[in-house]
């Protein structure tokens, strides 16, 4: 049933409320919601917060949006993880609704004491409405400190009736005193409130900073190290040689550092170089082919050492600043101990063989799913205990391989449980599926997802999809935006050269929030298996790739430097850290975007507007090959800034600096600078 004064289509709320909108702590987001009622009168609105120990906030005043919608919004940030509740209240106004009338009336000389008188009570029952907890009478003993404070409140509010009661002024005099800006602050920490309606509470979950923010390097240990000799003898690299790698690895200002499945690896269908069935006998196999005489999903492969030079790894990682994120893949090679363990949980074929894995006209005879309607029960408690062997190992963040496999409830129980016990887990979907698919998956509990950017090239498609991020699943889905991985090479990257590969980690880097590389990347890979493939040639899924980072450098053509740059930027500018804080800007050229982040500063109740703040505008070239000039239209208001203001952008980058206004010109070349990273900071005097 509706309310006295109707509160409709409060945001955020995911699926009317079956499960919590998301954020993190010390993250910007925004609370709205549309508030009307019937005739003229004002209404107003505010938000009281609920903190997961149950201690509630005061009212917060909102404010409408753009005058005329009805809608009503205010920015919030919650300080500490937990799930909070929010409830939105709404109602009449009778303050607004009698200034409205009085501001037409005593110019014109109408009823003018009449408004008068029926303005002075509004503030005598503005100020009888001030508790008498807040503002103890005299002799009580408590004269100090908020108290004082709210004391002098009702002292003004009484003030300001008696001056409109002054007969000796002049009415329009007496009218001024109840426009001045400190008169609305007061009222806005006492408002005068009638048919006081209120919503049903609403739950958002806070999580820890990094389940939004955070940069990821993915990498094979057993790469790292590993000794590929011309006479086709291998060996593998292990986490004391790949532990080598990440002092590197930090210093290019990654947060996250991900391994793909770190458990043995099958025999039987053993894929080999570039995917071949016929593996030579020291081709070490997909690592996503997972179980074998050594073990399952709880085991490390002996290759790679053992558990405790897995803990010696975490630990070093630590140290460094990052975390350990692993892959967490629920499949079988068909030698994994659950295979003949518990049979019932594959799916038996006609002829008696178990079921591989097929995409067809793709087959991946390497690989047994799990069926998870066959002992629902039996599957989830083990894969539980597996989850929480590598959490009792220190990892707190995993990859989970291909979730839209499996069943959604089977998430939403699995994700809730751990929630309950250890909420600073976080798990990210590898879900590249259809929408409603992707997006359910995070409704139910994924912290991260991965998205649908690595086919995102045209400047339609990636103000159109960095915009839906930003915006309409932004309460629910957080993206991680990887530029490339292990199965994807786009073609974007096969055929433009090195610019194509800084265009695409700015734009990730920049537009998004927590983005990622695959290793190779900063050195340019970008040969496919075969022409109109996203397969990599000679693929590391199958075989070690040890790569000469040192070489690379020395030979100055490594996209380390520049991934450094853009990494510690981010860490340096908090607007960066923000996702729902993106906004495209108009240019008269279809191959150039422009983009702006901002977190404002400090809210000035004088004036009603908050600081500049942090303000960081990119202008990036989406086409490799060519010089492209344009006019940028800036969104002044977007970046905090009156249509007429001029400023001083600094481009990160060339160290240059430019006097800018709302029109602006721009010239880039992609071969020596492909983007601009500006910071906006005001105009010099």
């Amino acid at each position: 049933m509706i309310g006295r004064i109707p509160i409709t289509d409060i945001s955020p709320v995911v699926d009317c409320g079956q499960w919590p909108a998301k954020a993190v702590a010390g993250e910007t987001f925004q609370v709205s919601a549309t508030v009307f009622r019937e005739g003229h009168d004002a209404v107003a609105a505010g938000v009281v917060l609920t903190a997961p120990d149950g201690q509630r906030g005061r009212l917060r005043p909102m404010r409408e949006l753009a005058p005329g919608t009805d809608r009503w919004g205010i920015s919030v940030c919650l300080p500490t993880e937990g799930d909070w509740l929010f409830r939105v209240e709404a109602w009449s106004d009778p303050f607004a609704t009698w200034l409205h009338d009085a501001e037409i009336k005593i110019p014109r000389g109408m009823d003018t004491d009449l408004m008068c008188e029926e303005g002075a009570r509004l503030f005598e029952r503005a100020a009888k409405a001030v508790r008498q907890a807040e503002c103890p009478a005299p002799g009580n003993g408590n004269g100090h400190g908020n108290g004082d404070s709210v004391c002098g409140h009702r002292a003004a509010l009484l003030g300001i009736a008696a001056t409109l009661r002054d007969e000796q002024l002049d009415p329009r005099a007496r009218l001024s005193i109840a426009q001045l800006p400190e008169t609305a602050a007061l009222l806005e920490a006492h408002p005068l409130r009638a048919l006081v309606t209120r919503a049903r509470p609403r739950k958002i979950r806070v999580d820890r900073r990094r389940a939004l923010y955070g940069s990821w390097y993915e990498f094979f240990p057993r790469s790292e190290g590993a000794i590929v000799s011309d006479l086709g003898i291998s060996k593998s690299g292990t986490f004391q040689t790949a532990a080598k790698r990440l002092p590197a690895v930090a210093k290019m200002g990654f947060d996250v550092v991900y391994l793909p499945p770190i458990h043995p690896i099958g025999l039987t269908f053993r894929k080999g170089r570039n995917n071949t069935l016929s593996p030579e006998p020291d081709e070490p196999g997909s690592p996503w082919g997972i179980g074998s005489e050594d073990g399952g999903h709880d085991a490390i492969h002996p290759d790679l050492g053992t558990i405790q030079d897995f803990d010696e790894f975490v630990a070093r990682t630590r140290e460094l600043g990052m975390e350990v994120a692993l892959d967490f893949a629920l499949q079988c090679s068909p030698d994994h101990p659950w295979v003949k363990e518990h049979p019932e949980w594959f799916t038996i074929r006609a002829d008696g063989t178990i079921a591989y894995a097929e995409n067809p006209p793709k087959k991946y005879q390497d690989i047994y799913p799990i069926n998870f309607d066959k002992d629902p029960v039996g599957i989830y408690t083990e894969v539980k205990r597996v989850l929480r062997h590598w959490m009792d190992h220190g990892v707190r963040i995993f990859r989970v391989d291909n979730p839209h496999t499996k069943p959604v409830g089977f998430w939403e129980r699995l994700l809730a449980d751990i929630q309950t016990t250890d909420p600073d887990v976080i798990f990210l979907a590898e879900a590249f599926t259809r929408p409603a698919m992707l997006q359910t998956l995070a409704k139910v509990g994924y912290h991260q997802s991965y998205t649908y950017f690595t086919w995102k090239n045209s400047k339609h498609d990636v103000e159109t999809y960095l915009s839906e991020l930003a915006g309409q699943t932004s309460h629910f889905l957080r993206p991680n935006v990887f530029v490339n991985t292990p199965d994807i090479l786009h073609e974007y990257l096969q055929h433009g050269g090195n610019p194509a590969f800084r265009i695409r980690a700015a734009l990730a880097a920049l537009a998004s929030p927590t983005w990622g590389v695959y290793s190779g990347y900063e050195l340019g890979e970008n040969i496919p298996v075969r022409p109109g493939s996203e397969e990599y040639l000679d693929s590391e899924k199958y075989q070690y790739r040890p790569r000469d980072w040192a070489a690379a450098e020395r030979a100055g053509w490594s996209l380390a430097p520049f991934i450094t740059q853009l990494n510690l930027f981010r860490r340096a500018h908090p607007a960066l850290q923000e996702l729902r804080n993106l906004r495209f800007h108009q240019v008269d050229q279809p191959d150039i975007v422009c983009f702006s982040k901002r977190l404002p500063g400090a809210y000035d109740p004088a004036t009603r507007r908050h600081g500049l703040g942090d303000v960081v505008l990119a202008v990036i070239n989406l086409d490799p090959h060519h010089t492209h000039e344009a006019t940028v239209e800036l969104d002044m208001p977007a970046i905090g800034l009156d249509w007429n203001a001029e400023f001083v952008v600094d481009d990160e980058l060339s160290g240059e600096s430019y006097r800018w206004r709302q029109s602006n010109y721009v010239r880039l070349d992609p071969h020596i600078q492909p983007v601009h990273i500006f910071t906006v900071r005001a105009a010099p005097r």
